[in-house]
């Protein structure tokens, strides 16, 4: 096999020679335990997601036109 490498790149050929030489030793079991690791892919939104689509989709709007319910003469003097 050759490979195309890009000079302002670091690879660690021989880590990786030593991971496919260990991948393909593996057991047809272990191997498929193995890719579904790797290829793991989480269906859940991230907080950072939840954020941003709460934002982007307008869902709390209603939160900046607020009823000023109250006056400084509700409630008990602190």
């Amino acid at each position: 096999m050759t490979y195309n490498i890009l000079p302002q790149k670091s690879i660690n050929i021989q880590l990786v020679n030593s991971l496919v030489q260990i991948i393909r030793s593996l057991s047809q079991e272990e191997r498929h335990l193995l890719e579904k690791e790797l290829f793991f892919e989480d269906s859940e939104p991230s907080t950072q997601e939840l954020m941003q689509l709460a934002v982007v989709g307008n869902a709390f709007d209603f939160l900046h036109n607020e009823p000023d319910i109250y006056t400084n003469e509700d409630g008990e003097p602190v």
